[in-house]
């Protein structure tokens, strides 16, 4: 069993994207999950080995179910087209997300649309200690993994409320997500070093992820 396979299924699954399929080939969904929840629990105990503070996350806890929500999207197809798992898990805590798909792959972490009370805890963040959150951005090997922030264009067009317009950081203050990606191909993916890949991204998100996570838990 390999990630080739958990491609391979993923790809047959949209071209027949039914319950009438899956039910013919559970056999076959259910060994390529369990083929990512094995994988999921060795990058556990591997993630765990580099971070003290660390939440344990099995596998089944991990992965996310296959079946999109059709009572609040009812135009989705009945299955995604991705396998996602969280690693890292606990209340009020960044995200830590390994997202392998057809359209798209890629490791994401931090807040992404938040609660209201979880980003105002940020803001209130950035404007006490902002200083320390710009150099975690401005990092070269940061910059060279992440880039920037991801903008889905749905920030704030003024200053939110108890903040200046004239605010030094406005342009993060306005911002509803804090979280960085790092995109992946089905060959890094595929590749023999992927694991140590992941580790890498983990480890470079880390202080992006520790700032978040104690701006909400002050």
């Amino acid at each position: 069993m390999s990630f080739y396979k958990l491609y391979d299924f993923l790809r047959e699954l949209q071209k027949n994207n039914s319950k009438e399929w899956m039910d013919e080939h559970r056999s076959y969904y259910h060994e390529v999950r369990d083929f990512y929840i094995a994988w999921l629990n060795q990058m556990d105990m591997k993630l765990a080995d580099v971070d003290p503070d660390y939440h344990p996350t099995t596998g089944k806890k991990a992965i996310n179910r296959i079946n999109n929500n059709l009572l609040y999207h009812p135009n989705k197809p009945i299955y995604k087209d991705h396998f996602g798992a969280g690693l890292d898990v606990a209340p009020n805590h960044g995200d830590f997300y390994i997202h392998l798909g057809t359209s798209e792959s890629f490791i994401a972490g931090g807040f992404y649309k938040p609660k209201n009370e979880l980003l105002h805890s940020i803001r209130q963040a950035l404007d006490y200690n902002g200083e320390e959150f710009i150099e975690i951005l401005e990092k070269p090997s940061f910059k060279e993994k992440f880039g920037s922030l991801i903008d889905d264009g749905d920030s704030l067009k003024t200053a939110p409320k108890g903040f200046s317009q004239e605010h030094r950081y406005i342009e993060l203050l306005r911002m509803k997500s804090f979280a960085v990606q790092y995109d992946l191909t089905q060959k890094i993916v595929t590749g023999d070093d992927f694991e140590e890949i992941v580790i890498d991204v983990y480890k470079e998100m880390l202080p992006f992820r520790n700032y978040l996570n104690q701006a909400v838990s002050v």
